[in-house]
């Protein structure tokens, strides 16, 4: 049985705002990120007990935010297999729609040595397929021609929560769907949470409570699996472990 999109709302409206303009000292733009996956029904008992630790991003009155993305890819998943080979140096190419504010983004994430460094610049809407100004921003950005397209589209509702006493961000990803074509698919039953921070740190308020609840750290990557669930003919031995705790949390 599907979940209701909105499950987590009163939950969530007990947490304390921030607000947009409050958020310049938490971008994390350079950060070490850390990701878990979580079952929905065991995540709204976690989400309760982090409100004494946390605030929650509000714009226009609303703490779950809407967002659309459109990645892109080589015409031969060169990026999906880069991530998906454990290379350390890779890259991913994506049109972000932030819908409650009305905001596109093209942003760049380079994963290197650890840390996650993103870069990115402001678009009047999605391109499907890149216009002048934005293949010159990426080759800058990669350092070399890279051919893309567009590959697949993600939305989901996301919480964002801030720390109240660290410099620290927790991003939780929730209603999951993807869409290539006419096939589309909905993983509703699992939530992405992903803590970001400037340099690990395990003492984290929510570190400690995926600890207590025995969740163990997991590269997700939400366009990897989008890729691997709608496309049969990709390769992905080394994401079997993702599919089976997937299968596991449904």
């Amino acid at each position: 049985m599907p979940f209701d999109r909105f499950t987590e709302k009163p939950i969530i409206s007990s947490f304390e705002p921030i607000f947009l303009d409050e958020m310049k000292g938490v971008e994390l733009m350079n950060r070490v990120d850390t990701k878990f996956l979580i079952g929905r029904s065991v995540f709204n008992e976690i989400l309760k007990e982090l409100a004494v630790g946390y605030k929650a991003l509000e714009i226009k009155g609303e703490k779950m935010i809407e967002y659309s993305t459109l990645y892109f890819d080589t015409p031969r998943f060169q990026l999906y297999l880069d991530h998906h080979n454990s290379r350390v140096d890779r890259f991913k190419v994506r049109i972000r729609n932030y819908v409650s504010s009305g905001l596109f983004y093209l942003e760049i994430k380079h994963k290197y040595k650890g840390r996650t460094d993103k870069n990115r610049i402001s678009l009047p809407g999605f391109e499907e397929d890149l216009q002048l100004h934005s293949r010159e921003f990426i080759h800058a950005t990669i350092g070399h021609e890279v051919g893309l397209e567009s590959k697949l589209w993600n939305s989901f509702d996301r919480i964002t929560l801030v720390s109240k006493t660290d410099k620290e961000r927790l991003t939780i990803d929730l209603n999951l769907t993807y869409r290539s074509g006419d096939n589309t698919v909905v993983k509703d039953e699992v939530v992405v949470a992903e803590l970001k921070q400037e340099k690990l740190n395990r003492n984290s308020l929510f570190y400690q409570l995926m600890k207590k609840n025995q969740i163990r750290p997991h590269g997700f990557s939400k366009y990897c699996i989008g890729a691997v669930t709608l496309y049969d003919d990709l390769k992905y031995n080394n994401f079997k472990e993702h599919q089976l705790l997937l299968n596991k949390l449904k």
